[in-house]
This record gives C-alpha cells, sequence and structure tokens, in this order.
C-alpha cells in the first residue's frame, strides 16, 4: 500500500526538517477584503508589517473543493489512502472541510484533527511521512500520527492580547476576556484550544518561563522541540539556546517562523515552543 500524507500550511515546518511528498493545503489571509494564500503570496514578513501598520487581518479556512482535487490527484496518482491532518478543530474550520471533502471522495481517507497548531501537529505529519516513506500501511501511518499527536505539547507566549482581539479570536480563551490588552500571557494548546496558563510582565520572564514548561514537560524523556516566532528571531534564538543547555536528551531542535494565519492572531513578538516526546522506538 502506498499511503499519502496531506496537512495544511499552519504546521509551519522548519526550513531544515524532511517534508519530501507531504501535500500541503493554505490557508487564506484577508487584508482590505482581498486573499491571499500563505506562505506563497503572504509570508510572515508581509503579515509583521501589515500588522504593524494597523491593518486588521482576518483568516479563511480552504474550501472542501480545495481538499477534493488534493485528495484525487493523489488517489489517481497511485496512493491507495491518505491521512490528512490539520489544525484544531476548535481553532478553524478546516478540518471540518476536509471531512466533507474526504465523505465526497470516498475511498480510504483518514482525517485528523490534530487538535494543534505548528509543530504541535508538525512533528506527527513528519513521523506520518517517515512511517509512510518506509512502507507502512494506512492503519500503522494513522496510528504513528496520532501517538506523536499524544506526546506533543504546545506552549506560546504573546506580546499583548491586542491581535487576537483584532482577529476575533480572544473569545475563545474566555478566562482572558476582560483581561487588560496589556497582559503579556503565556498559553497552552490544550484539546484542541488556547489555555491561559500563566502571565507574566516582561518578555524577558515569559522566555523564561517557556522554558521552564517545556522542560517540565520533558520529564527526563529524550525530545524533539521547535521553537517558533514571529519577527522575534532574537527572542527564538535565546530560547533555543536556553533548551538546548537545559534538555540532555534533546535529540533535535529547530526554529522555524509561524506563518500569516497564526501571525494574524498572536502577533509580532510572538514566541512559542512544541516539545515531542520520543518513545523507545524514536530514541
Amino acid at each position: 500500500m502506498t499511503v499519502a500524507v496531506v496537512t495544511d500550511s499552519t504546521a509551519y515546518f522548519p526550513s531544515d526538517a524532511v517534508v519530501d511528498g507531504i501535500a500541503v493545503i493554505p490557508l487564506t489571509v484577508l487584508a482590505d477584503g482581498v486573499a491571499f494564500r500563505e506562505p506563497e503570496e503572504m509570508p510572515p514578513s508581509k503579515a509583521v508589517e501589515l500588522l504593524r501598520r494597523g491593518v486588521r487581518l482576518t483568516t479563511s479556512r480552504p474550501s472542501p473543493a480545495v481538499f477534493a482535487r488534493t485528495y484525487e490527484k493523489l488517489l489517481s496518482g497511485g496512493a491507495d489512502g491518505i491521512v490528512s491532518v490539520h489544525l484544531s478543530g476548535r481553532l478553524s474550520g478546516t478540518v471540518e472541510a476536509a471531512h466533507i471533502a474526504a465523505r465526497h471522495i470516498g475511498g480510504d481517507i483518514r482525517v485528523v484533527d490534530s487538535e494543534s497548531v505548528g509543530m504541535g501537529m508538525g512533528f506527527a505529519v513528519l513521523a506520518g511521512q517517515a512511517a509512510a516513506r518506509s512502507g507502512a500501511d494506512l492503519d500503522r501511518v494513522h496510528q504513528v500520527v496520532e501517538r506523536v499527536l499524544r506526546a506533543t505539547r504546545l506552549y506560546c507566549y504573546v506580546d499583548t492580547l491586542e491581535f487576537l482581539r483584532r482577529g476575533g479570536r480572544l473569545g475563545t480563551v474566555p478566562a482572558l476576556v476582560g483581561t487588560a490588552l496589556a497582559v503579556k500571557p503565556i498559553l497552552a494548546v490544550e484539546d484542541g484550544r488556547l489555555v491561559p496558563i500563566e502571565r507574566v510582565r516582561t518578555a524577558a520572564r515569559g522566555l523564561t518561563r517557556l522554558a521552564d514548561i517545556a522542560a517540565e514537560y520533558t520529564d527526563g524523556f529524550p525530545v524533539s522541540v521547535t521553537v517558533h516566532h514571529l519577527d522575534a528571531a532574537f527572542r527564538a534564538d535565546r530560547l533555543a539556546a536556553d533548551l538546548d543547555a537545559r534538555l540532555p536528551h534533546l535529540r533535535e531542535l529547530y526554529v522555524a517562523e509561524i506563518g500569516a494565519v497564526v501571525g494574524a492572531h498572536t502577533g509580532p513578538g510572538t514566541v512559542a515552543v512544541a516539545v515531542q516526546r520520543l518513545t523507545d522506538g524514536e530514541r
């Protein structure tokens, strides 16, 4: 069996990760009513420029037709089955569109709600693709994806709540509604939702706490880590260096910029860390 792996543009893979063969469905950012696909038409740098100018960016899921065309192309090209992994259904309608397309196309298509975003789902996509390339069947690839999703956590620091408010996502974090926009929260993605776990006064404290929280989650396990950022390369490099020094069983360490779709809601200065615990077979 040949298994194809599909994801969407919010996986934000590091540039040095092996992504050969993964089909990536782009999400859309709207600026002043004009639609741009990330990352080709709306790279992070352009999103940052618009956000800093006060332009309100909104986001849009791909249509079921886009998924259907991708699935049909893969199946007609020789794939016997597809595992399609997407950002949290509680943050976007993307996975719903994938389900609609899969029902329409038929065939053996497994649509997976990652309940995460960025490399919080990206590690699972990479693991699934590695399994598929090694000859694993559809059930096995699906199992690998689900296992890695369960073993991965994503934590995020944002400079301000302003962009969550602008993008209409502040209401998805009820505990922060009514909070001063200057508050600097640390958020976790839990069960597909953004959940505030701490509030800090400075960016430096935020980075320190991200490192602490990531280290606590590793709990002595070997891990792979990705540090994400939006227009905050210095912060990301500092956090990566801190984690490199603190985690004795670190297997992979990446730094990757967040794209426009997530950046539209978190804003410049955002730093996040995705941590995947490795099992015996992955060490």
